[in-house]
């Protein structure tokens, strides 16, 4: 089959590589789309550590089934189907209470980390165990069921985030992720979004997308405004979906005593946060890592247009247009969010 090999860091090429079998309760999907995660182009450079060469990456994806194991009960060939980047195993104690993304024996689909190697669907086919795969309804493109992965991150993250009926809340950082969790708190209830970033084509997207109110930290006094906008206390609820320590300290600085943070942007390994504010303020503190179960809600929401993600699309390329538009990103091209390759 055809695949798209990060060869060594910074070098991708298409190459043949053999078609993988799948076991007795697996599927072996052909593969019409997958997304290039920002998880994918840190991989690419070998900043995270966890896409060690040689590998196949690409875990944001949909197809068809083309071959079934003998044990596999509820899909068949020919359906349409994505599946979920963790590869759970359904047997260890965090499995067992439903906590699928803390699976003692987690893998994630594209990941090679010194501990395992997993390729995924930057190719022809993949295989994945039956119970990550979701059926799709005819009427989802594979391009916008590819994405119910990243929005599945998202929703996960604001199911994580204690909201309330017309609370105010900050999103710190507006790429892919931080877009789709505006979208989520918008349909959970916030009265009021309030965005921030750098990049001003991104906030204009956010204000399209359900923010209230979008700001640029460098050319604003953050603080000031948001003390203006929420009579003087702070928001009650904030996402950071960058994963650094400005937009963290950013986001603690903004929220009003008793109010709730939860990260999920998971850039820096470790950063320094302002320890004093946080007890004296008694803030909460959520982590939020993959999804847990959202897959059917997200894939309900994406079909029914109420999360949008084809304005998040740039781009839509053959794989073998791969390499260079995995420079593009990692150029940080001006206007470059989501790019889905076909196989």
């Amino acid at each position: 089959m055809k695949a798209l090999l990060l060869k060594e860091y910074k070098k991708l090429e298409i190459v043949d590589w053999p078609e993988p079998e799948c076991g007795p309760d697996e599927l072996l999907v052909r593969v019409r789309a997958c997304g290039i995660c920002g998880s994918d182009v840190h991989g690419y450079d070998g900043s995270s550590g966890r896409r060690i060469p040689p590998i196949i990456m690409g875990h944001e994806a949909a197809g068809e089934v083309a071959a079934v194991g003998k044990e596999v009960k509820n899909l068949k060939v020919g359906d349409r189907v994505t599946f979920d980047s963790t590869i759970y195993c359904g047997n260890c104690h965090y499995c067992r209470r439903g906590e699928i993304n803390l699976c003692d024996n987690r893998r994630v689909l594209g990941v090679s980390c010194g501990d395992y190697r997993q390729h995924g669907a930057f190719a022809e086919f993949v295989v994945v165990p039956e119970r990550v795969a979701f059926k799709l309804p005819d009427s989802l493109p594979f391009e916008h069921a590819a994405m119910v992965e990243p929005v599945s991150i998202a929703v996960h993250a604001v199911n994580r985030t204690p909201v309330k009926l017309g609370d105010t809340a900050l999103v710190v950082g507006t790429g892919i992720i931080g877009l789709l969790v505006i979208q989520a708190l918008k349909l959970a209830g916030c009265g009021k979004i309030i965005a921030v970033d750098l990049d001003a084509s991104k906030l204009e997207l956010a204000l399209k997308l359900g923010a209230d109110n979008a700001f640029n930290a460098r050319t604003c006094d953050l603080p000031r405004e948001i003390i203006a906008l929420t009579h003087g206390r702070g928001v009650d609820v904030a996402v950071e979906a960058v994963g650094a320590a400005g937009p963290v300290q950013m986001a603690i600085a903004s929220l009003r005593k008793g109010g709730s943070l939860t990260m999920v942007g998971n850039v820096t390994p470790a950063i320094e946060v302002p320890l004093q504010s946080i007890v004296t303020k008694e803030l909460t503190l959520f982590g939020s890592c993959a999804s847990r179960g959202e897959y059917p809600v997200c894939i309900d929401m994406i079909a029914n247009g109420r999360i949008k993600v084809a304005p998040l699309i740039s781009v839509i390329a053959p794989l073998e247009n791969g390499p260079s538009l995995f420079e593009r990103l990692h150029g940080l091209e001006k206007g470059m969010l989501k790019v889905i390759l076909r196989p």
